[in-house]
Order: structure tokens, then sequence, then C-alpha cells
């Protein structure tokens, strides 16, 4: 069943968290942001909705760094409920998909918790002070790869975040996978 995100909550501040990567180190949230903003990232590896987009999220992440903009991707799913998204696998996804930039292991969920995350993908995009300006989609894509002309949606908003500091008004949710809570004993 798809989950949907609340529309962004504009001038939220980010929170910050250190986690391990799957490079072996660990990293701070916030140091992952360039000079002129950030795009935290809650995707996982086996969510059908992130294989669709994930090569994609690569390019887009890739494009936005000449910006100063930077990029963080964080699973925070129930590993024991679902294997499949376990640091372990998380290596081999991120290698296996060219990532670029830290993917960080959330494993008691207190980040995703933070964020009010939702789904898998879920997008965040904050300007240099660290202010929520966009929680939207990457592009129209759904749980299966899309046309390559979609629209950018999130390259776009942050582009504009970059260059004035401020996200578009108009913004359409992500879609995806609901985040695999574990259940609270």
């Amino acid at each position: 069943m798809a989950a949907i995100p609340p529309i962004c909550d504009f001038n939220w501040k980010a929170i910050d968290a250190r986690l391990p990567g799957t490079d072996g180190q660990d990293h701070s949230i916030l140091e992952c942001s360039g000079p002129n903003g950030l795009v935290v990232a809650f995707i996982c590896n086996h969510c059908p909705y992130v294989k669709a987009v994930v090569g994609r999220m690569v390019r887009d992440a890739n494009d936005l760094t000449p910006l100063g903009v930077g990029f963080v991707a964080i699973s925070s799913n129930d590993v024991d409920a679902y294997p499949e998204d376990s640091y372990p696998n998380m290596k081999n996804f991120a290698a296996r998909n060219g990532f670029t930039f830290p993917y960080l292991f959330d494993a008691d969920q207190s980040v995703a918790r933070a964020y009010d995350a939702v789904c898998t993908p879920d997008f965040f995009g904050f300007n240099n002070r660290m202010e929520l300006q966009y929680r939207g989609r990457l592009d129209a894509s759904r749980n299966e790869i899309g046309a390559p002309d979609l629209r950018r949606d999130l390259f776009e908003a942050m582009k504009l975040v970059a260059k004035t500091g401020k996200g578009p008004q108009d913004q359409i949710a992500s879609i995806g996978c609901s985040i695999k809570w574990k259940e609270l004993s």
C-alpha cells in the first residue's frame, strides 16, 4: 500500500544526527550539506518506488553538487522484518547504484521519527539555513521507471532553493512504500 507524506512545512529546521554510512564511516547529517542547501532522502533497498527512481536520484544528487547542494540518503526500515534492507545489503545497494553521497543506517529509527518521514522515498530539501523548503517527489515516477523526459521536480526545486533560499509554493508529494516501523514494546 502506497503512503503519501504531508506537504512541505516551510522553514522547519533540519535535525542532525550521526549515523553509520555504507562507506564504513559515521556521518553527521548536517555535515553533508553544501553551501546552498541539503537534500535528506529516506529510502531503502527493497521498495519498488525507490528502485524505480534510484538511477535518476543519483543523477540529480550529482547534478546538485555544482549548485552547492549536498545530498544524503537514510534507510530506517525494520531490518528484522525486512532483511533486504540490512546494513550489509545497503552497502551492496549503494555500490550497485553508484551512490556518490553518504547512505546512512538509522537502526533505531529515531531520525525517521524526528523528521516524521512517512515513505520511501521521502525527500526533504533544505536551504543554506537548514530550513525546509521542499518536501516532494523526485519526479512523476511511481513504482515503475518513468519516461526519461519527466520533469525533475526535486532538482528544479533545489535549483531554486540554491539560487533564492526559497522553495516553490506548489509541490507534489512523494509517494512510496510506508516506512517499516519496528513494533514498539
